[in-house]
């Protein structure tokens, strides 16, 4: 295994809080190794076109600036999916732009989908990587978490606990949807810590009469409002798309879930009114909360060791309170890690009293 001299960092996916603390803890990281680190701009775009787009990191990029503690990617990043070509001719202009940088190396920051094209285009250009998991939506495997999801599930809270306030004002049920994909991740911990009423996640079927009975449950005890959380990718009640609309790459485009089931409630129950706020890109955002701060250095002094020690392949993973390595091919087999209907989250709510689904 050749020395390494250079290596090249890349953020990949959609953004979200904590980004900039990975860069920055692998930039110190490598520096105190002798090893000299480029920025790759807008991700692995950086590399394979031209001119390339990189800048060279030290620690001073990030010690005398606020940086570490902002969201947002100093880097950009890139969450289009690939362009309308083959692998194997991305991945010759991606082996030829490693050459032409002098890179030895790659940490890559993304989630599951990201590491896993950036892995196979690596496999062509005798370059190694490491990556390291991030997603507000908290669905990459075998990591219990990622970086950026401790952050959106903070904001979405202080959401929720403001929607509350406004709702018991005018007897409302305030629907309030939230990120997540296919995974109810993000919506089922932040109903949990919002205290909220209802809470709809894509792994476990509802009706909606049981949401009504629940706001009936509520009405009866006295109170004048409640608070229902729903996870962008939840579909109707008998398993249809809220929308068909798809991206340049063919992935669903969520979003409109919460409005949807504000007007099927409305049809058949008005003792509350019904508002929709959907969260967006706003939880993409925020102040990085101590925990992502603390998974980011972790995480990037991590994959600089593994690089140090002659790793490939790799991606660090936090598990029963340590940080270890697993490989990046593992990850790919295991798929996108959803909701356990059957796990200790779902087993809370349930025991809260939390409408969150038929099981």
């Amino acid at each position: 295994m050749s020395e390494i001299k250079r290596i090249g960092v890349l953020t990949s996916g959609g953004d979200c809080a904590g980004l900039n603390a990975v860069i920055s803890s692998v930039v110190e990281a490598a520096e105190k190794k002798g090893w000299e680190v480029y920025g790759i701009n807008d991700g692995t775009e950086g590399i394979t076109e031209k001119p390339h787009r990189y800048e060279v990191l030290t620690v001073k990029n990030f010690s005398d600036s606020p940086w570490p503690r902002l969201s947002g990617s100093y880097l950009g990043s890139l969450n289009k999916g690939m362009r309308i070509e083959s692998l194997e001719e991305v991945s010759k202009r991606f082996a030829t732009g490693v050459k032409e940088l002098g890179l030895d190396a790659i940490v890559v920051v993304g989630g599951d989908g990201s590491m896993n094209i950036v892995s196979n285009m690596c496999r062509g250009s005798m370059v190694r990587i490491i990556g390291i998991p991030k997603t507000i939506d908290n669905d990459t495997p075998i990591t219990e978490f990622s970086v950026g999801f401790q952050t959106a599930v903070q904001y979405c809270t202080t959401a929720i606990d403001s929607l509350e306030l406004t709702a018991r004002s005018h007897n409302r049920a305030m629907i309030t949807e939230v990120m997540g994909r296919d995974a109810g991740h993000l919506a089922l911990h932040s109903a949990l810590a919002g205290n909220a009423d209802v809470c709809l996640i894509p792994e476990i079927p509802y009706t909606i009469n049981g949401i009504i009975n629940k706001l009936k449950e509520i009405k009866a005890r006295g109170r004048n409002h409640a608070v229902i959380v729903v996870s962008e990718g939840l579909k109707t009640e008998d398993g249809t798309p809220v929308t068909n609309r798809k991206n340049m790459v063919g992935e669903m485009i969520y979003g409109g879930i919460g409005q949807y089931l504000c007007g099927e409630i409305s049809k058949v129950y008005n003792d509350f009114q019904f508002r929709v706020t959907t969260l967006g890109h706003l939880q993409r955002s925020g102040v990085p909360v101590a925990f992502d701060r603390l998974l980011a250095s972790l995480f990037g002094a991590k994959a600089v060791e593994l690089l140090a020690q002659g790793e490939d392949n790799k991606m660090v993973v936090w598990k029963n309170g340590e940080v270890s390595a697993v490989e990046l091919n593992d990850v790919v087999k295991a798929g996108t890690t959803l909701v356990d209907p059957k796990g200790k989250y779902v087993k809370a709510a349930k025991d809260l009293g939390i409408y969150i689904g038929e099981i």
